[in-house]
């Protein structure tokens, strides 16, 4: 080899380091060779030799050595004093616990601690012989761990960051012991050199029984005893082939898989058991052609979920489940401490009001509610029902209604976006023909078939005026109120196709009305709806709710729908006495829905939103009308409003009176073309030179009309309704009173009218019955689609 030392013509001007052999010398003879000084240069065999050669594997294999030292030493550190545990002394049953948010007051827990502990030898040899074929194979040849399962589980885990096991089933029953380190390398370890300690201490049989009174079968059993009773009413010794494989079948995931939750995934898993067990040679293969997968018992629900509480729970469990932070396993057997945002004076206020049956309320009658923070997103109360128990559908958040009316404030967004004025008058006749969809045309009448002439955009609201909402609407487009509903937060289907949509058709929860309108009340800043606070374990915090603030909104914009909407709550309004009843402005809106199926009411201050809603479902699911009683009114739409006033009063008791902010209309009247409403000539100061008319009712019924005092007693009075007949859109009717401003605080419009002295009004709430027939079909389950040939009558 010729070593490749450097010469001076190597280095720049003839500088550094020189050899003998530059110095100029004569040639010299070598070997008897005549060498001259511009010959080639033969390589000399004394050569200086490299240095540190092969030095880096020493220092390898030093490094590895001592890596094995210390292991070995670890390891058996590890061993000496690694305790086998006894099946009653693991920490399996490590219970999650759910509090209000005062961190104190317990909620409940997802899962009861039901196991016991038994001695195997009672059990028929299949129970044991079906765990093994689910879970590990090679149970009575393995060596505790599987050295190759646990390579692949590492690979996994460095190249793809997820913490997966290649456990035996001697390695699943230490991870039992060691539940919440298991996902950490720590943790494996000692689940590790617990699994070779328990394979080399006790026989195959022992390891067996204890894996079975341990391992976790969902629904709160700990154990194949606590399995066979809560899945098939038997104790363990009395369970069939084709139970064992069922309950076999689903220890990997015991809380998706088992047969209350997953019935296909668990029948799934059976057959897979069913089949290693013919295979290995546990069963015969007629066993195996005969067996067939067995129903489970009715499901006895946990003790914690009885009353409301269940309804809590449940909402705790999808929120941190349904955003993927923990499975529904971790959540049942983690031990954890969850912190809800829910407020404990507030939930109790809330379900003492929702539970109010009043005298002649049909049994039928279902009601929802929800109490946020516009501020933050935080759930602070929810009526879901009385009793989880009875019934498991969440009315707050997942039962559905029709809204009605109360989703109009979004057109009122789109108006505001548009830069129209919210004085541009508009026709507010009832009865004004419109295109609901493309070709198709129906006239639409207002609640009670009422008339009042040109009237603006805050007259509108407080009245609830159909006919004024379709023609903004119209201007808007069905596809873009959609697509600012569902800016708002608003996750249930909007149709975009009809311009009806405006009129609340599409059926929605309690939970998703909250959310759209908390993202107005919010000044046009969307935080997601949240009921979990925190997460945490031995002082660690493991979740905490994400602040996700976005703004959606200009301020001003939603400032402007706040003003409108205060209106509703103030004399002239559709809940005009609802400002009186908690002693400050409340901004609101009210909404009926096709046919009277339902009512519900939004109710909003700066800092607690809430909302109600009341609906009839019939016995095949249909919505029915809601029927009047206790004096609420024709179809009890002022009922939602009368429980929002309960709640807010006693919610907002001793908390300060936040101010709605300044709203400042700088929209152009009739829009920035002068095309909206009757057109860009005409302002609500114009109204002073209508003449009022009076509308004449061939229709000699009554209403009842009830108000609540101060004092909370309600009061009866009759009130004659006069439905006025469809006026021609060219001689509008106007109300026979002048227009004033509403009796509301500085936030007030000053240009909304009082209500006309032919419009019944109910307890804070609706206008009353309506004699049209609303498109669509409200109800429990699902949006609906409008029939374009039918009429909005809803308020």
């Amino acid at each position: 080899m010729v070593s490749k030392t450097r010469t001076a013509s190597s280095h720049p001007n003839g500088d550094g380091p020189k050899s003998s052999r530059s110095t100029g010398t004569p040639a010299a003879n070598i070997d008897g060779q005549h060498i001259s000084e511009n010959s080639p240069k033969t390589p000399k065999n004394n050569k200086p030799k490299k240095k540190h050669k092969g030095l880096w594997w020493k220092i390898l294999l030093g490094v590895i050595g001592a890596i094995l030292v210390i292991g070995g030493a670890t390891f058996a550190y590890l061993y000496a004093t690694t305790k086998i545990p006894n099946p009653e002394d693991t920490a399996l049953a490590s219970k999650t616990t759910v509090y209000y948010s005062d961190g104190t007051t317990k909620i409940g827990s997802f899962a009861e601690e039901n196991r016991e502990i038994i001695n195997c030898s009672t059990l028929p040899n299949y129970v044991g012989d079906a765990i093994v074929s689910s879970e590990d194979r090679s149970f009575y040849t393995n060596k505790g761990i599987d050295l190759g399962g646990i390579a692949r589980a590492l690979w996994n885990n460095i190249t793809t960051g997820s913490r997966q096991g290649g456990s035996t089933l001697t390695q699943q029953y230490a991870e039992r012991y060691y539940l919440g380190e298991t996902t950490s390398y720590l943790g494996k370890l000692h689940e590790a050199v617990l699994a070779i300690k328990l394979a080399h201490t006790q026989d195959k049989s022992t390891i067996l029984c204890n894996y079975m009174n341990t391992v976790y079968f969902g629904n709160g059993a700990y154990g194949i005893q606590a399995a066979a009773q809560t899945y098939y009413g038997v104790d363990a010794k009395d369970l069939t082939v084709d139970q064992a494989a069922t309950l076999a079948g689903i220890i990997p995931a015991p809380s998706t898989w088992n047969p209350y939750d997953n019935p296909k995934q668990a029948e799934s898993r059976y057959d897979r058991v069913i089949r290693i067990m013919k295979e290995d040679g546990y069963i015969t293969a007629k066993q195996a052609q005969d067996a067939k997968y067995p129903e489970p018992i009715p499901l006895k629900t946990f003790n914690d979920f009885a009353g409301p509480n269940g309804y809590l729970l449940t909402t705790v469990e999808n929120e941190l489940v349904g955003n993927k932070a923990f499975t529904k396993e971790e959540l049942e057997t983690g031990g954890y401490k969850i912190i809800t945002t829910l407020d404990k004076s507030m939930q109790s206020q809330m379900q003492a009001v929702g539970d109010e049956r009043p005298a002649g309320m049909p049994e039928s009658i279902q009601v929802g509610g929800i109490a946020t923070d516009p501020r933050d997103g935080s759930v602070k109360a929810m009526y879901g029902g009385s009793d989880f128990l009875a019934h498991q559908l969440n009315n707050s958040t997942q039962a559905t209604f029709q809204p009605g009316s109360t989703m109009k404030p979004f057109g009122l967004l789109g108006a505001a976006q548009d830069d129209v004025s919210f004085n541009t008058l508009f026709n507010g006749n009832s009865g004004l023909e419109f295109e609901t969809t493309p070709g198709v045309y129906a006239d639409v009448p207002n609640a009670l078939n009422m008339s009042y002439g040109n009237i603006n955009l805050y007259t509108a609201t407080a009245k609830s005026v159909n006919t004024v909402f379709m023609n903004v609407n119209e201007h808007l487009t069905p596809e873009k109120y959609a697509k600012i509903v569902k800016e708002a937060g608003i996750t249930s289907k909007i149709n975009p196709d009809t311009l009806y949509n405006i009129l609340g058709i599409n059926s929605i929860t309690a939970w998703d009305l909250a959310q759209g309108h908390s993202t107005i009340a919010g000044d046009g800043v969307k935080h997601t709806l949240h009921v979990v606070a925190t997460v945490s374990k031995d002082k660690d915090t493991l979740y905490k709710a994400k602040d996700d603030a976005t703004r959606v909104f200009d301020a001003n914009d939603c400032a402007l729908v706040q003003k409108a909407m205060l209106g509703t709550t103030s004399a002239g309004g559709t809940a005009p006495t609802l400002q009186y009843e908690i002693g400050r402005p409340i901004a609101g809106k009210s909404g009926t829905a096709n046919d009277e199926t339902a009512a519900s009411f939004v109710g909003y201050v700066p800092q607690l939103l809430n909302v109600w809603a009341i609906w009839n479902p019939g016995e095949d699911g249909s919505a029915q009308q809601v029927p009047a009683f206790d004096g609420w009114g024709v179809s009890s739409t002022g009922y939602p409003s009368h429980l929002c006033a309960e709640f807010m009063r006693q919610a907002l008791e001793g908390q300060e009176v936040l101010p709605f902010p300044t709203a400042e209309d700088t929209g152009k009247i009739g829009g920035p073309e002068g095309n909206w409403g009757i057109g860009g000539g005409s302002s609500a100061a114009t109204q002073q030179q209508a003449v009022p008319q009076t509308t004449e009712n061939n229709n000699d019924s009554k209403d009842k009309e009830s108000t609540t005092t101060g004092d909370g007693d309600k009061k009866e009075t009759e009130q004659q309704t006069q439905p006025a007949p469809q006026p021609s859109p060219t001689t509008p009717v106007t109300p026979t009173q002048e227009p004033t401003t509403p009796a509301v605080p500085s936030q007030e419009p000053s240009t909304g009218p009082t209500t006309p002295s032919t419009e019944p009004t109910t307890p804070g709430g609706g206008t009353g019955q309506n004699p049209g027939q609303n498109p669509g079909q409200g109800g429990t389950t699902g949006g609906t689609t409008p029939q374009t040939d039918q009429k909005g009558a809803g308020e």
